[in-house]
């Protein structure tokens, strides 16, 4: 038997380490992946959600003469949509926001992401426009304070002001009528319920 001596004993053990090193990144990784396979990409976590919406202050779209702030949310229950022209999913959900003005549910804002303003003017104009107030984001700053992924993506905003709910993608029927819809439903009961406990007898 041949004895390893002990000044070789270190580099024996940090041999085995380097062996099994890209092993162990490899199973973290997976579990990594794993993880992210059972997220909903739709419903992306957002550290705003249950917070107030950024203070910010936005021109209109071209041709629009409402902007759009932080002060215009604040009041009433409502949306917020970001879209671009440039957006192939933004085309799709379109139709889902049009159904929703023509039927006044509830107050539609359009925040417009890295356009230029020819382009989103004419993509309203020939899609027609849902929006109560469209806020210009050109350089994308005021949708960075906002947490936004890439668009489209759709908040749901309280009475008060606050982050309630984020959709990821594009808005269906399905997702308006069984999960934004409900929502803002809830988050009116709420804030009646408040009102009415708050209201002097």
């Amino acid at each position: 038997m041949i004895a390893v001596p002990k000044e070789h004993r270190p580099q024996k053990r940090f041999n085995r380490l380097i062996y099994f090193l890209p092993l162990g990144i490899a199973l973290i990784l997976g579990v990594a992946l794993a993880k992210g396979l059972t997220l909903d990409p739709n419903t992306l976590p957002s550290a705003l959600l249950g917070r107030q919406v950024p203070e910010f202050d936005l021109p209109p779209v071209k041709g629009r003469t409402q902007g759009l702030s932080s002060t215009d949310i604040r009041g009433e229950v409502s949306l917020v949509n970001v879209f671009a022209s440039w957006c192939v999913a933004c085309r799709e959900e379109h139709p889902v926001f049009m159904k929703l003005a023509r039927d006044g549910t509830v107050p539609l804002h359009g925040l417009n992401y890295k356009d230029q303003p020819d382009d989103a003017a004419e993509w309203l104009d020939s899609l027609g426009d849902p929006y109560t107030r469209t806020g210009a984001d050109i350089n994308g700053r005021v949708a960075i304070d906002w947490g936004v992924y890439g668009v489209p993506e759709t908040f749901v905003v309280d009475a008060k002001g606050n982050i309630a709910y984020k959709h990821v993608g594009p808005v269906t029927e399905k997702v308006m009528a069984e999960t934004i819809l409900p929502r803002v439903e809830k988050l009116r009961n709420e804030a009646s319920g408040a009102g009415t406990a708050e209201a002097p007898r």
